[in-house]
C-alpha cells in the first residue's frame, strides 16, 4: 500500500534526480563541489575540476534540469548551487539515508582505485555500508580492526576502502547539511575483538 504525504511528484522526481547522481560519478562529483563551493561559474569548474567547456555546460543542465542545482541569471555571468538532497529509503527494517556524503563518495570513484573496485566487485549498496563505518572511524569512535572486520571483505581491502572514506567524511561533515542523518555502525551492536 502507498502512503503519500506532500507532494508525491516532487518526491519521486527528486528520487529519480537522486538515482541519477548515484549511476554517473561525473554528475555526482560535479554537484558535489557545487555543493563544497557554494556558487560557481562555469570558469570555476573549468578551472578547478579541468573539465571541458561544453561538457560542464551541459552537465550543469543536466543537474539544473534534475533539480539540484539552481542557476542565478540575474548578472551576465550565471552562478550555480546547490540544492543539498537527502532520500531515505525503506525496505521491511533496513533504512538508509542518502546524503551527499554518499554522492560524494561515488562521485571520488574514478579517482580512487579502491573505491571504484568495491562499487565494481560489490555495488552501490557495500559503498553505503562502508560508510556507516567509516564515519564512526574517521572520528575516533571505532578501532579500524572492528570497522574492517565488521564490512566482510577481505581485512587489507576493507583498510584501504576505510582510510578513502575516512578522507570522504572529513571533507563533508561541515559541509553535508543531513551528515548526522547518516545511518551510524556506532549505533548499532558490534561484537567485541
Amino acid at each position: 500500500m502507498s502512503k503519500a504525504a506532500g507532494d508525491p511528484e516532487r518526491a519521486i522526481n527528486g528520487l529519480m534526480s537522486v538515482a541519477q547522481l548515484l549511476e554517473e560519478p561525473r554528475l555526482a562529483r560535479l554537484y558535489t563541489f557545487v555543493l563544497r563551493e557554494g556558487e560557481v561559474t562555469i570558469d570555476d569548474i573549468v578551472d578547478k575540476l579541468e573539465m571541458p567547456r561544453t561538457t560542464a555546460y551541459s552537465d550543469m543542465g543536466t543537474l539544473v534540469e534534475l533539480g539540484v542545482l539552481t542557476r542565478n541569471e540575474e548578472q551576465k555571468t550565471h552562478t550555480y548551487s546547490a540544492i543539498p538532497i537527502t532520500l531515505t529509503a525503506n525496505l521491511d527494517e533496513d533504512e538508509y539515508t542518502v546524503t551527499p556524503t554518499l554522492v560524494e563518495a561515488f562521485g571520488r570513484s574514478p579517482q580512487d582505485q579502491d573505491l571504484d573496485l568495491l562499487l565494481e566487485k560489490h555495488g552501490l549498496g557495500k559503498l553505503a555500508a562502508a560508510l556507516t563505518y567509516a564515519v564512526p572511524y574517521a572520528e575516533g569512535e571505532m578501532s579500524e580492526r572492528i570497522a574492517a572486520r565488521e564490512l566482510d571483505l577481505q581485512h587489507a581491502f576493507a583498510i584501504a576502502v576505510l582510510h578513502a572514506l575516512r578522507d570522504v567524511v572529513l571533507d563533508m561533515r561541515a559541509v553535508d547539511p543531513y551528515f548526522e542523518d547518516i545511518r551510524n555502525a556506532r549505533n548499532q551492536p558490534v561484537a567485541e575483538e
